[in-house]
């Protein structure tokens, strides 16, 4: 599988694999097991995970599983977050749903998230969401701090603009890794706001969360759904390829920024849906056909 260099001593498979439900999967230890060996043979390395997932849950799910068979730790590349709390039985002392980018949640995070991943430490570690309360002085000493602990070797953010990307940034003699951004056919916000560019403009290739819009372009029955989805099976048909699934990855992979889907299905034949689309190859004018069914409307 294609890779992505993000620093000398650090890449990513081009598709990373998104454990947000995992709990909901209702997999023994054991299934897991296999089902991230799967994954590793398919070439997938990455594997993306928050504190919050499942409320809670998800990363101590995956670290029964590493503790089941600890040597794929060293085949793997594991990427966490955090910076949310939820109001949860999980967290009883959460009285509401808030950001929290001080240092002192940032390391308690990762402690916990290295107990529940059995892990001794994190690839790179994200902050989920842009704190308006956020101290960028307190996240740099926390990064600081945990990297010369050598408890994370790596640092990025989630859902960044420009602002808050630049802001955290000129606080860190490190560069950030990478931003995970919402992108897809449907959701077209930061390839137009400037977020995508800020991403080529630093060298970051960004993931991309929700790469299928959550599925909702196979269901939605509004007009732009039906007509986008008349688009991706006639493009689909031209290229000679069965799922439309395959063209919306492929539509993020073609995009010269380097974009990582993050694929989050519990399915193995999805996952591999994903994987097959690192090699469709697609005109300027497919491309910019979807693009343009996705607006509603010829672009200026």
């Amino acid at each position: 599988m294609q890779r992505i260099e993000l620093t000398e001593d650090l890449s990513f498979s081009r598709i990373v694999y998104g454990l947000w439900r995992l709990s909901d999967w209702d997999m023994s230890t054991q299934d897991l097991v296999v089902h991230i060996e799967n994954c590793l043979k398919l070439g997938i390395t990455t594997f993306d995970h928050a504190d919050i997932y499942g409320n809670y849950t998800c990363e101590k799910l995956f670290g029964e599983a590493l503790a089941l068979k600890p040597e794929l730790r060293n085949e793997m590349e594991i990427v966490t977050k955090c910076g949310i709390k939820l109001v949860s039985e999980n967290r009883p002392h959460h009285s509401i749903k808030s950001y929290d980018t001080s240092k002192e949640h940032i390391i308690a995070s990762v402690e916990q998230s290295l107990k529940n991943l059995q892990t001794n430490y994190i690839d790179v570690l994200l902050i989920h969401r842009p704190d308006p309360f956020m101290n960028p002085a307190e996240v740099a000493e926390a990064f600081i701090q945990l990297k010369n602990e050598g408890k994370v070797r790596h640092f990025g953010v989630s859902n960044f603009k420009r602002s808050h990307f630049k802001m955290l940034q000129s606080y860190l003699d490190f560069p950030l890794l990478t931003n995970q951004i919402e992108l897809s056919a449907v959701h077209l916000e930061n390839f137009e706001d400037g977020t995508l560019d800020l991403c080529q403009e630093e060298r970051i290739p960004p993931m991309a969360w929700s790469p299928l819009a959550g599925g909702s372009i196979f269901s939605s029955k509004d007009e732009n759904s039906l007509a986008l989805r008349n688009t991706l099976t006639k493009i689909a048909d031209e290229i000679g390829v069965q799922d439309i699934d395959e063209i919306l990855y492929a539509w993020l992979l073609n995009h010269p920024a380097h974009i990582m889907p993050v694929v989050g299905s519990g399915k193995l034949n999805r996952i591999e849906s994903a994987v097959r689309a690192l090699d469709i190859k697609l005109t300027r004018e497919q491309w910019f056909d979807i693009f343009q069914v996705s607006k509603g409307h010829e672009i200026a």
